[in-house]
């Protein structure tokens, strides 16, 4: 009696250990409305939170349950939620990154920073293919109806750079997880570096808009945008930008940053079918769209993916 009693115990405890593991994992794999399988960070940004929905309604096509965890602030808070697993990726900038991770990279060329940002990663952390459709670079621009005055590229007109009031946006930047340029840093010493340009007559102004308006009147010739002129209000239609072809500003493409083995290949193929598609036009019109009309981003998003068969 007691024999058999206490054989008995021990095989009733493994089955229903067995049972509670098998339940667990049955309802990992199928995902329940209360617990999302794959849950997309996004910070306080429209930017974020509009490419966490294209990543989150991306992820949806694939079959798994998704989900958007908003208000993760900055690029730190949304690190730490990557870390502590609360999400499984989230969207970035290559080049900002970088700067956040290691502050001493030299990396500059779009390989390079992806290198040295997969290097600089904490562990269990990687990053999938970047949108290299997406340039959010700052940006020097011309007026648009002096652009025969100037060479289009950077490279041709260090000559000429001793000569120019150069306008530098250093108030609140056009990306919001962006740091304000810091025109010694950022701008006067790498174009002395990188193209030996000497802007010997550099005007700060508090916003990009005041930099604008500046190269307009002929006040300066020449102005530094801390992004894309695309994402101003009208799409900067009255700018011209020059081409950085040495990088002297870094490379700087939307990314997801992804927490190891959290998706399947599958998956991420579908990420890096986003990643090919996604341009800076794009990511700009749809935020104009969300500024300006109130678009909710989970449906742009949608539309969006729809658009580019995806």
């Amino acid at each position: 009696m007691f024999g058999r009693t206490d054989s008995r115990a021990p095989r009733r405890a493994l089955l229903c250990t067995a049972l509670a593991v098998a339940l667990a994992a049955a309802t990992l794999a199928c995902g329940t409305d209360d617990a999302p399988a794959l849950t997309i960070g996004a910070g306080d940004s429209a930017q974020s939170g509009l490419l966490a929905e294209i990543y989150a309604n991306a992820l949806g096509r694939t079959g798994a349950r998704t989900a958007v965890h908003r208000g993760l602030g900055a690029r730190l808070g949304q690190l730490a939620a990557l870390d502590a697993g609360t999400v499984v990726a989230v969207a970035d900038v290559t080049g900002d990154l970088l700067t956040t991770l290691d502050s001493t990279s030299t990396a500059n060329k779009p390989d390079d920073v992806v290198k040295a940002l997969n290097a600089a990663l904490p562990e269990g952390l990687t990053v999938g293919d970047p949108a290299d459709g997406t340039d959010l670079r700052p940006v020097v621009v011309a007026d648009a109806t002096r652009t025969e005055v100037y060479p289009a590229s950077l490279k041709e007109l260090a000559p000429r750079c001793p000569e120019l009031t150069v306008g530098i946006a250093t108030g609140p930047a056009l990306d919001p997880m962006r740091a304000p340029l810091d025109p010694q840093r950022d701008v006067i010493a790498p174009f002395e570096a990188v193209y030996g340009c000497a802007i010997a007559h550099p005007v700060t102004f508090a916003t990009a808009e005041d930099a604008r308006k500046a190269l307009s009147t002929g006040e300066i010739q020449l102005a530094v945008l801390s992004g894309p002129p695309s994402y101003l209000p009208d799409g900067g239609a009255d700018l011209t930008a020059l081409a950085d072809p040495s990088y002297a500003f870094r490379s700087a493409m939307v990314v997801p940053v992804l927490r190891k083995a959290a998706l399947t290949s599958t998956q991420l193929r579908k990420l890096n079918y986003v990643a090919g598609e996604l341009t800076t036009v794009d990511l700009a019109d749809m935020l104009r769209q969300i500024r300006d009309n109130g678009a909710v981003p989970a449906d742009l998003a949608r539309t969006w993916l729809d658009a580019h068969a995806l």
